[in-house]
Order: C-alpha cells, then sequence, then structure tokens
C-alpha cells in the first residue's frame, strides 16, 4: 500500500490475525477535530459509511468534536454517500468576506455564517439522523467552568491562558476550566465511562442540534462561544476539539467490538493543547483495541503543496488556489480508499498492519 497505513493495537491485531476484519466487529468510530485536515478522509469515509458498515446491520457509535463532528453527523444522512461529497464541496468552496475595512471577518460573521450552513446543510435531515436505525452520533463540546463559564473579552483571554498553563502542568488541570460535554442522539450509552476529566451527558435532539454542532465547531477567538444549549448545563460552550482532540479515551474497557478509527494521521493526541507536547502522542493501552486508518506520511509529501489541507492555507493561499489544491486533494484521497478496500479483499493479511 502506497496511500494507506493501516495501524492496530495489539488486542485488534489478533482478532485480525484470527478473523479478518468484518463491519460486525466495529463498536465505535472516533473522529478527529483538526479543520481541513478531515477533507483527506472523504473518500474513506464515503466507503465506510455508506458501503461497508451498514453490512454489519448493528449499533456503531459515531463519536466527534469539530469537524469530526460534523463528519460524522452527515455519516448519519440518509444518503451518506451523496451528503459526505457535499460536505467536501461546501467546505472546500467557503468564504465568508469581511466586514468593510477589515482583512478577515469577524467572530460574530463567522459564527452567523455558519450557522447558517448547518441549518442549509442538514435542514430537514436531522430527524433522520438523530434516528437513524443503526449510527448513533455523539456531539462533543467544552463548556467553560469558572472564569470561562461565559465569555468575554477579559474573561475568555484570562481563562484560555490559565488554561493554557494549566495544562502544560497537567492534563488534569483542563478539567478546572472545562467540562467534556457529550451530546449523544437516542439509542444506549457511550460503551466505555470517562472518568479523566468532567463530563455531562446531554440528550441531542432537534431542539438542541444546530446549537451543538457550533459549538462542538467554535474555535476560541474565531467564533463565537455559544451560550446556554437547551438541555445542558448553562453556560458557555466552545470548539470539542480543546478538550478532545483525537479521542484518546480508554477504549480497552469497552465490553466488546474494535474502535475503527479513519484519522489524518497515526499519532492520537488527547487535547488541542496538547499538540505541542510529543510525550502525550504516545499509544497507550486505551488503544490497543483500535484499527486507524491514516495516510502514509510519504504519500502526504505527493499533495499539492506536499501536506494535507489545513487552516494556514486560508491566509497563505488566495482563494482560488485554495479551493484548487484542496480539490486536488480530495482526489487524490480516493487512492485511500481503493487501497483500504483491497486490502479487505485481499482477506485483511496482518503482514501489511502496523502496530498504533
Amino acid at each position: 500500500m502506497k496511500a494507506l497505513h493501516i495501524h492496530a493495537g495489539p488486542q485488534a491485531l489478533r482478532h485480525i490475525s484470527a478473523q479478518g476484519l468484518q463491519p460486525r466487529d466495529i463498536a465505535l468510530v472516533p473522529a478527529a477535530a483538526g479543520g481541513p485536515k478531515g477533507l483527506i478522509l472523504n473518500h474513506l469515509d464515503q466507503h465506510l459509511f455508506g458501503h461497508w458498515l451498514p453490512q454489519g446491520q448493528h449499533t456503531v457509535h459515531l463519536v466527534g468534536a469539530s469537524i469530526g463532528a460534523w463528519r460524522m453527523a452527515t455519516a448519519a444522512m440518509p444518503d451518506p454517500v451523496d451528503a459526505l461529497q457535499r460536505l467536501a464541496h461546501g467546505y472546500i468552496h467557503q468564504h465568508i468576506e469581511p466586514e468593510p475595512g477589515r482583512k478577515m471577518p469577524s467572530a460574530k460573521r463567522i459564527t452567523a455564517g455558519f450557522t447558517q450552513t448547518l441549518q442549509d446543510f442538514f435542514g430537514d435531515d436531522t430527524q433522520a439522523l438523530l434516528n437513524h436505525p443503526h449510527y448513533q452520533v455523539h456531539v462533543l463540546t467544552s463548556r467553560g467552568r469558572q472564569v470561562l463559564r461565559r465569555a468575554g473579552p477579559v474573561r475568555t483571554g484570562l481563562g484560555f491562558a490559565g488554561l493554557t498553563l494549566g495544562n502544560a502542568a497537567s492534563r488534569k488541570a483542563v478539567g478546572l476550566f472545562l467540562e467534556r460535554t457529550v451530546f449523544s442522539a437516542p439509542g444506549p450509552d457511550l460503551p466505555l465511562a470517562l472518568r479523566d476529566l468532567p463530563t455531562a451527558h446531554v440528550r441531542l435532539n432537534e431542539g438542541n442540534f444546530t446549537q451543538a454542532m457550533l459549538a462542538s465547531c467554535s474555535i476560541p477567538f474565531m467564533l463565537e462561544a455559544v451560550h446556554d444549549i437547551p438541555g445542558a448545563i448553562k453556560g458557555a460552550h466552545w470548539d470539542g476539539g480543546l478538550v478532545d482532540y483525537h479521542f484518546h479515551w480508554p477504549y480497552n474497557r469497552m465490553p466488546k467490538g474494535l474502535v475503527l478509527y479513519p484519522h489524518f494521521q497515526q499519532q492520537v493526541i488527547p487535547g488541542w493543547l496538547d499538540k505541542a507536547f510529543k510525550w502525550r502522542h504516545k499509544a497507550t493501552s486505551g488503544l490497543d483495541n483500535m484499527v486507524l486508518l491514516a495516510p502514509n506520511p510519504q504519500w502526504v509529501k505527493t499533495l499539492p503543496g506536499g501536506k494535507l489541507p489545513d487552516r494556514t492555507d486560508f491566509t497563505g493561499l488566495d482563494q482560488p488556489q485554495r479551493v484548487a489544491r484542496w480539490t486536488e486533494a480530495v482526489a487524490r484521497s480516493a487512492e485511500l480508499a481503493q487501497e483500504w478496500q483491497a486490502w479487505l479483499a485481499r482477506g485483511c493479511p496482518v503482514s501489511e498492519v502496523k502496530p498504533i
């Protein structure tokens, strides 16, 4: 395989060696925050959610934050292949005109534009995705605590400064400033307990869906915080990736099933603020039952610009250049899906699987 690397924890590797890999083996699919990087998974998503996983006819938990929440909610729409194609096209061609006299649009304007985008995109399909017969969607947000319980220029600046310093000392300090909030569609509870940080569970429904999705994508200072989401504890909610950037959870405590993780890199980083702390990127026993699909770093170097699409492209490229690069990257991402399907057709040889 030139484009795709398949990684597996020791428990998952033993399972593949003995039984191969079938749709019914998968209990949970996480989807990382990371903005435009998620575009590289578009064709994999189309195959997984539109063709492969439906063969299992069983409940699969789809867990996401930020762009990951948008991907997972899209995967649960009535026609996931078409919806995921529209997601990629819309994300690539997005443009919000700045207010007069500004180089970049304000957080208020971006928030208003994105709110409308969510409403237009999901529209009448919201009820269907919330009540999907086999996919249960979980949307993650980060609710502010203490000084961050309400957003404001001074409070937000002080709060995130404290959060950054506290996290540098210990990831547990994140819980002093933020509470993980899990908005879950009707159905079974998450198949694992989350005790590492303060966590709240809220039912996801038509009355709070748009606000929860908006909050999950609300990058501090780029978008406005979302306050007082119905059903949740009152307060300000921000991007779910602040607490759970890549969902490094104790999946090995699930009672059964494997985790299938289509990801844009091998490393599973706990929180957004942990990106600089390489020692927090290492695999743990919590990933023992995970199968992770990620682009080969050498293949990534062959993409336009020699990298995955990312947020720097919004300022480093003009609109036509960015659209052209991202469109080509998404087209090239079909190679990941093709190699994944070929691996399945070969009987899932463990000789082609790398450790996480």
